[in-house]
């Protein structure tokens, strides 16, 4: 094994710290939040009790079960989005390993030495930014079948 090779093995935890630091910025950046399937219950909840207010008590029923079906689907999935960078350092080093392997064709090119200096790389080119952004809503919805939302 050449000494690059050795090198850049023994550097790989601290690389993909660093890419889970980076990913963890842009995501926080665009205030990136995540919730999974468990929403879908509160909008089923929803409707159903809009529904059932409907058929009880008319047009005047469907808006006070909308708005009772509104409040009990809120309060159901209440506390179910949460802030995507959250969710990143929470995932499994193999999770994280497949969010590294991912990042790292997008930034290979770059040269940096710490976490600090390739977030600053990366948010200095829109370019560079919107691809791993697109990379990581991606992995988001696919891999963990979350949806996506950015509390701008």
């Amino acid at each position: 094994m050449s000494p690059a090779v050795e090198k850049r093995s023994a550097e790989m935890p601290v690389m993909v710290g660093d890419i889970m630091q980076l990913l963890c910025s842009i995501s926080q950046e665009r205030k990136m939040q995540a919730a999974f399937k468990h929403s879908g219950k509160g909008a089923l909840l929803t409707g159903a009790v809009a529904f059932v207010g409907g058929l009880v008590g008319g047009p005047p029923g469907l808006a006070v079960g909308g708005a009772v079906g509104g409040l009990l689907g809120a309060w159901m999935t209440s506390g179910q989005f949460k802030p995507v960078p959250q969710i990143l350092m929470e995932l499994p080093p193999a999770e994280q390993q497949k969010l590294f392997n991912e990042a790292m064709s997008i930034v290979r090119s770059l040269d940096w030495t710490d976490a600090v200096q390739l977030t600053t790389l990366v948010l200095g080119s829109e370019a560079l930014k919107q691809q791993l952004l697109a990379m990581l809503v991606n992995y988001v919805t696919k891999e963990l079948q979350a949806q996506v939302r950015y509390d701008d």
